[in-house]
């Protein structure tokens, strides 16, 4: 079956942060240089990118908030598909999009004033792979990965701010640009099973991406792996409905991702877990280009974290 996931945003989710690491790494850097605190923290949003470079489930539609001042300290969301074409064809291809928002602290040396300097990004991802069938409805996938990720800055007030304060030139924050690219590759087992009664997803999959900026201040070069292991659960049944000549179905899911790169305690969490219920109509009897369209709710959790997601996803 030729499949599209869409990861949508989501429409109501709220992470809570128990332990925010970020308030810590601020207190630690209020003794730093101006440029000494970009660099840090130039360095955690370059690792934050590998979020939005690896098709993920769990960490699609991240939204983290500081209760403390009553605004996001992140937003993220992504929007991911994937297919093999066909057979006897076996090739599979895979894109992603990803927008993220990200709110770090400068603290400049000898003032305690916070720096507004928020930062935006998006990252396109793809992947072309080869399934080599091992068993019955188990395919063996390799994937060459590849992603361009580039970040844009709010910063041109905040570039006034600091030179007019304390007369120092800081390129990064004045100009307000990061560009990244990835290369790496992924490893993943696909079980389908597809029957009448019922219908039965299964992937496990392994990721690394190596992420390296270019075109970008001397001051922010770096570069960040997004390594992440995940296994994913689909089960579809009918409800015993039907809806436009085709059954009702509905859905179960479940999924946990485990962090092993730079991301890894980024957030305070190693590893995210969700679980998901939700239906999914079948407009095939009309040839229209969408043929089944899933609305899933979700809740996720891990170390210090919950919430939950409405997500929506379409199949070609």
């Amino acid at each position: 079956m030729r499949r599209i996931f869409l990861l949508a945003p989501s429409l109501v989710f709220t992470l809570l942060l128990l332990c925010y690491p970020y308030s810590q790494s601020h207190a630690q850097g209020r003794g730093l240089l101006p440029a000494a605190k970009i660099k840090q923290s130039a360095d955690e949003v370059l690792a934050m990118m590998s979020y939005s470079v690896v098709p993920d489930l769990t960490s699609s539609f991240l939204s983290i908030r500081d209760d403390q001042v009553g605004q996001n300290k992140l937003f993220m969301t992504q929007f991911a598909g994937g297919e093999t074409i066909s057979k006897s064809v076996p090739v599979y291809l895979e894109g992603s999009a990803a927008f993220m928002r990200f709110d770090p602290t400068f603290v400049t040396e000898g003032d305690s004033r916070r720096v507004p300097a928020r930062w935006n990004s998006l990252a396109l991802s793809g992947g072309v792979g080869y399934d080599f069938p091992i068993a019955k409805n188990l395919v063996l996938r390799p994937i060459f990965n590849f992603s361009l990720a580039h970040l844009e800055s709010d910063a041109s007030l905040a570039g006034r701010f600091i030179d007019d304060r304390f007369d120092t030139s800081l390129d990064f924050l004045k100009r307000g640009r990061l560009n990244a690219y990835g290369l790496g590759g992924s490893i993943m087992l696909d079980y389908t099973l597809v029957k009448p009664e019922h219908e039965i997803d299964l992937e496990l999959r392994y990721t690394n991406i190596r992420l390296r900026t270019f075109d970008s201040s001397a001051v922010v070069s770096g570069s960040a792996s997004a390594e992440a292991a995940s296994v994913y659960a689909r089960y579809r049944a009918p409800t015993g409905l039907q809806l436009m000549e085709r059954p009702l179905r509905y859905v179960l899911e479940a999924a946990n991702t485990v962090y092993l790169g730079d991301q890894r305690g980024l957030l305070g969490f190693n590893n995210l877990s969700s679980v998901g219920v939700g239906i999914e109509f079948d407009s095939s009897k009309y040839k229209a280009v969408v043929t089944r369209t899933r609305l899933v709710a979700r809740y996720a959790f891990g170390q210090n974290v919950r919430g939950f997601a409405i997500g929506l996803a379409v199949s070609f």
